[in-house]
């Protein structure tokens, strides 16, 4: 090899680092990791951050390793392969964020991180599917905890360095008296086309270039302009770039405002009124709630609504009183804001929840809505690819078949038969990079053998992130016990607007630095995809603990459950179905309420992990997971691998929504 191979190669490089696919495709994976050694870039930059930071003596030692260069060939061939075989898009996924990677930071939590993971599993399935969203200039915020308090700072971000390529098109979207302008970046995650609308144009005034600024930032007018961008804004989008989508999936009530431009498209087609118009849209429409919290679902008030979208209504000749009145809810009282969810149920032909127990429950919430009552689920799931470690993939691959990932129930369950002393080998690793990220970021040494408990999620209050803190001694007694040591690793974000989860977030960190933590109870800020997958891949325990029935699904758990975790968790969105007794343990929900509920429900969580986690972790003498410890995991990745996988999750959504 010679300098002269740089100008066909590097072309290859950029094309790989540009698609997403990288982040879950082994082979290429290893690729990055390489490439930033050699650039001697952060271990988490943008492949092409990487690749623009290779200077000449990382590109002759890069040209002239032919092992490398076979490796880069062989992942161009099989990316440029698997393009080849995608077929044209028909269903469009809207979202207000995409969780893709860590190095692409458009997305806040749950919401995001199950968007990234639909396209991901839908790519591998070869769906005709594609994602509609925003690019936020700033993201989402970075996470500082100061003396126990969260603050926030925002870094701007660079679409084309982060694989973004402008498509060219800039379309209108309407907001009130003024009209958006928004240019349309594409992002390649496997083979799905994630396109995002981005309104800083320097032919748009300041206020509107700021309408993509920040995720979930600003006042409810923001979150409005925001909402009509992307719903009006991504149907013109798809129409610009001659995608005709037979189904429209609405991922929450936050890209709900695609409806307005679906009901104009249907008037232009001859549908004489609202209803009529509805009629023509509900056969490709498809609504997913996320929340039963009502804090979690958009309600506008009606003149700020009305201000923003009764001159659309007048310029399509149609009643914005009429069009109000589909986003009442009588539960919201006599005010009668525009409710979001409420809309898309009074709009959309078809509803789900993302769990059997949140689709009962969003039954009774929306009961008054006409297709409340219909509300169907589909249970999440997540990309076993991005989200377990590359040691149990291994172990998972040669063991049991590759089809693991695919949720093959016959690939599962061959796991009772894994042999403890490979299990412990597969674990070993992912257990000293969580013993070095606490080291990293808190200087507190966990102990890489001893019993480790997960808790790492949105500090929203429904969460209960403080329950276990509920009798600090018995904690601290816990924490204490020499002969079986027991070890808590948190981490999260608190909303920037939500004082009571950051309160939350500081009574966590201010346990951690007490004398009574013993340095086994450790808060990692500034929680990410990155931070995740280490969490996940280093705890033996997931501790779940919402308020049932609150959490819609909860898909960390699932996350945890495919690296091992063995579950202790409130009876509650996907695990209320998928608990059978031996995959985990239950914590009993009292009947109480507030204060006498929770110090139930922490008492019952104290007994499970003084007599009986602990005992079986640690039986039949201190050290390390016992052989009846692993025959759990093993019996619980039987039964739990082929339900919690997204690959399961998206079959699911093709086979009863999105084919016609």
């Amino acid at each position: 090899m010679s300098a002269h191979d740089r100008p066909r190669l590097e072309p290859l490089l950029l094309d790989l680092g540009r698609n997403y696919r990288w982040g879950w495709h082994k082979p290429t994976r290893r690729l990055v990791d390489q490439i930033r050694a050699l650039a001697g870039t952060e271990p988490n930059a943008h492949p092409l951050v990487a690749i623009a930071a290779l200077d000449h003596t990382a590109w002759s030692a890069l040209v002239d390793d032919r092992a490398t260069v076979a490796v880069i060939e062989d992942a161009h061939a099989s990316l440029t392969a698997e393009l080849a075989t995608a077929p044209p898009r028909v269903t469009a996924y809207f979202s207000p964020e995409f969780g893709i990677n860590e190095s692409l930071p458009q997305y806040s939590g749950g919401l995001g991180i199950l968007a990234g993971d639909h396209l991901k599993a839908a790519s591998d399935e070869n769906l005709p599917l594609l994602g509609m969203g925003l690019f936020y200039r700033e993201g989402f915020f970075q996470q500082s905890v100061v003396n126990g308090r969260q603050t926030e700072r925002y870094q701007q971000q660079d679409p084309v360095m982060l694989g973004a390529t402008d498509t060219g098109i800039i379309v209108d979207a309407p907001l009130g008296s003024v009209t958006a302008q928004a240019k349309i970046w594409r992002i390649d995650v496997g083979r799905i086309p994630l396109y995002l609308l981005d309104t800083d144009l320097e032919s748009n005034t300041a206020a509107v270039r700021s309408i993509t600024d920040r995720l979930y930032s600003g006042d409810q007018e923001h979150r409005l302009r925001q909402e009509l961008v992307l719903g009006i804004g991504g149907v013109r989008a798809l129409e610009a770039l001659g995608i005709a989508p037979t189904c429209f999936h609405l991922n929450e009530g936050h890209a709900g405002l695609l409806v307005l431009e679906l009901i104009k498209r249907a008037r232009r087609a001859g549908a004489e009124n609202i209803t009529a118009a509805l009629e023509h849209i509900r056969p490709i429409t498809l609504f997913t709630t996320h929340t039963p919290v009502p804090a979690g679902i958009d309600r506008f008030p009606r003149e700020l609504f009305t201000r923003y979208v009764e001159p659309w209504a007048t310029a399509n000749d149609l009643d914005c009183d009429e069009l109000l009145e589909l986003g009442v809810l009588a539960s919201d009282g006599p005010v009668k804001p525009f409710n979001m969810a409420a809309f898309c149920l009074s709009a959309a032909g078809r509803a789900n929840g993302v769990s059997k127990l949140h689709g009962a429950v969003s039954r009774e919430m929306f009961a008054a809505v006409p297709l409340g009552p219909r509300i169907s689920s589909v249970t999440n799931g997540v990309h076993a690819r991005t989200w377990v470690s590359d040691e149990l993939q291994e172990l998972f691959d040669t063991e049991l078949g590759t089809s693991w990932s695919e949720g093959d129930a016959a690939t599962w369950a061959k796991a009772p038969a894994l042999a403890p002393a490979l299990v412990r080998a597969a674990w070993q690793p992912g257990r000293h990079r969580l013993v070095d990220l606490v080291s990293s970021a808190t200087g507190t040494t966990l102990d890489p053998d001893a019993l480790t408990i997960g808790f790492a999620r949105r500090f929203a209050t429904y969460k209960r992130a403080g329950l276990l803190l509920t009798d600090r001694k018995r904690l601290a007694a816990l924490l204490a016990d020499p002969t079986r040591p027991m070890q808590f690793v948190f981490a999260g974000k608190a909303h920037p607007a939500d004082n009571d989860g950051k309160a939350l977030l500081a009574m966590v960190n201010e346990f951690a630095a007490s004398t009574e933590s013993s340095s086994r109870f450790v808060f990692v800020q500034n929680y990410d995809i990155d931070i995740a997958r280490t969490i996940y891949g280093g705890c033996d325990v997931w501790l779940n603990n919402p308020i049932r029935p609150m959490e819609a699904c909860g898909t960390s758990g699932e996350k945890a459950a495919l690296n091992g975790g063995l579950n202790c968790s409130i009876r509650d969105g996907w695990w209320d179905e998928m608990t059978d007794g031996r995959n985990g343990w239950d914590i009993p929900t009292s009947e109480l309420d507030g204060a006498e509920r929770d110090a139930e429900e922490a008492a019952s969580l104290y007994t499970l992990l003084e007599s009986e986690i602990a005992p079986l972790f640690y039986e039949p003498s201190a050290g390390r997971a016992s052989d009846a410890w692993i025959a759990r995991v093993c019996d619980a990745w039987s039964t739990l691998g082929p339900q919690v996988v997204a690959a399961r999750m998206v079959r699911d959504y093709d086979t009863r929504y999105y084919r016609p």
